[in-house]
């Protein structure tokens, strides 16, 4: 449980989009300065370089443990924070509302069908749900449907 918490707490403190880290070097620093065995520390490395969608490229952990993550991070990508995110991030990196739109065409509306457990698969039902719903919205109050 404690490789599971660790992973998912320190699975973005590399990202490349957010940090210009090689080989895990934050979470490394961190799980190094808490005193985790050096064992754990690679298991955790492992889990969190098997979290990203676009290094993965549809490939699922091997760990239940990394399935775990891998399945959190992209139910927290979805749904009403999902859009949320991807509108600030959007925002952030200066990125157009078409672009933060094609986003959801790219990524999110196809997490759904990649979640590894069957409860991340119930919880992704209902944001797939919602961010489709949100989009016909948003769309007819662009007047493009």
């Amino acid at each position: 449980m404690a490789v599971v918490e660790l992973s998912s707490l320190l699975h973005d403190v590399d990202d490349h989009k957010l940090f210009d880290t090689k080989d895990n070097m934050n979470a490394r620093q961190f799980l190094k300065s808490h005193c985790v065995e050096n064992d754990d520390i690679e298991l955790i490395c492992q889990i969190i370089n098997g979290v990203s969608f676009s290094k993965n490229k549809g490939e699922r952990p091997q760990t239940l443990e990394g399935k775990i993550v891998q399945d959190a991070d992209r139910i927290d990508a979805i749904g009403a924070v999902g859009i949320a995110r991807t509108f600030a991030y959007g925002g952030k990196a200066g990125r157009s509302l078409e672009s933060s739109l094609q986003h959801f065409k790219d990524k999110l509306l196809l997490l759904k069908d990649m979640m590894n457990t069957e409860e991340a698969k119930k919880i992704a039902e209902s944001r797939h749900l919602y961010m489709e719903n949100f989009l016909i919205e948003f769309r007819k109050e662009l007047n493009e449907i």
